[in-house]
């Protein structure tokens, strides 16, 4: 934690200024710079982007979020760190402004305040251990959490814009149908998660059998989506744009490009994006025409010193 010391006095309301807008003297030629680099040792696995081009991370060190910038590189510390926690799968729901993380471990989801860093709720989603709450998506009535260790669902339901219900609304919801959940107790089955726009439909990647699920958020019932033979080991976050669905496929050092049919239950792999400088990358977020991939570096041994970064690459061919 000391090593993150000197930047704690950011968080909260500074780290909001500092996001609003893109310091004097920065110049077109370096705006959205290719690279962002976070703290020495932070440790990321999520990425989520918010409002404008405002950014988030999450660590697995400390369970501290990290807010930045886009168009400059620029952030710092906006949810402080807390001891034992771990922070992976991001969400913002623009509607409120809301920053949904998922905690790993802990069998917990929490909410928080994205221009001040203010813990909001936090949901006890698992009852069954272990249990590790990988990634989170928000659609207009509900977050949906997977559980990379448990066959299971978490559905927190939203209000009218947005609006937190108390502990008691969350629901455990089993997948079934053609979900295939491979025994054993840390081995990770359900990981990113994404929703059609209207809400109707969830997709949920197995990143130790490599297929990709449509899933009925109502009643957890998965079709395994034909991909014409195709699979994704290794996957990890996903991105959707339109019928265009990128999968993070983390040890790869790859992102699979997609495209879906109408009914989301089959689709084929267009393409894959690689770049020399992804290092396991693990979640993406999207803006405009660039995907902006985080780097785990699950290879490379974590210290004080470790660096990591994001890399931004196009999602165009």
């Amino acid at each position: 934690m000391q090593r993150l010391a000197g930047m704690f006095v950011m968080a909260g309301m500074v780290v909001a200024l500092a996001l609003a807008a893109a310091p004097a003297g920065v110049s077109e030629a370096t705006a959205f710079p290719s690279i962002i680099n976070l703290p020495n040792g932070f440790q990321p696995e999520g990425i989520a982007v918010g409002r404008g081009h405002q950014f988030y991370a999450g660590s697995l060190a400390d369970g501290s979020i990290y807010g930045g910038d886009l168009r400059t590189g620029v952030g710092a510390i906006l949810v402080l760190p807390v001891p034992g926690r771990q922070i992976v799968g991001l969400f913002v729901d623009d509607r409120s402004n809301n920053l949904f993380a998922a905690g790993a471990g802990s069998g917990q989801g929490f909410v928080f305040d994205a221009a001040t860093g203010d813990t909001l709720a936090t949901y006890q989603l698992a009852t069954a251990f272990p249990s590790f709450i990988n990634d989170v998506v928000v659609t207009r009535d509900a977050a949906y959490f997977t559980d990379s260790f448990q066959p299971y669902l978490y559905r927190v339901p939203l209000g009218p814009g947005g609006a937190l219900p108390d502990q008691p609304a969350v629901e455990r919801i089993l997948l079934s149908g053609d979900f295939v959940q491979v025994p054993g107790s840390f081995v990770f089955n359900s990981n990113g998660i994404e929703a059609s726009s209207d809400g109707k439909w969830l997709l949920i990647v197995n990143s130790t059998t490599g297929e990709l699920y449509r899933v009925d958020p109502r009643t957890g019932n998965a079709l395994k989506v034909d991909l014409g033979g195709a699979s994704l080991p290794n996957g990890d976050g996903l991105r959707l744009q339109g019928r265009t669905l990128y999968v993070v496929q983390n040890f790869l050092n790859q992102i699979a490009v997609i495209k879906l049919n109408h009914d989301w239950a089959s689709g084929s792999v267009e393409s894959r994006i690689t770049d020399p400088k992804f290092d396991v990358p693990t979640t993406i977020g999207l803006f405009g025409s660039s995907l902006y991939a985080v780097n785990a570096r699950f290879t490379t041994p974590p210290a004080p010193n470790t660096t990591y970064t994001i890399v931004r690459v196009s999602r165009l061919p």
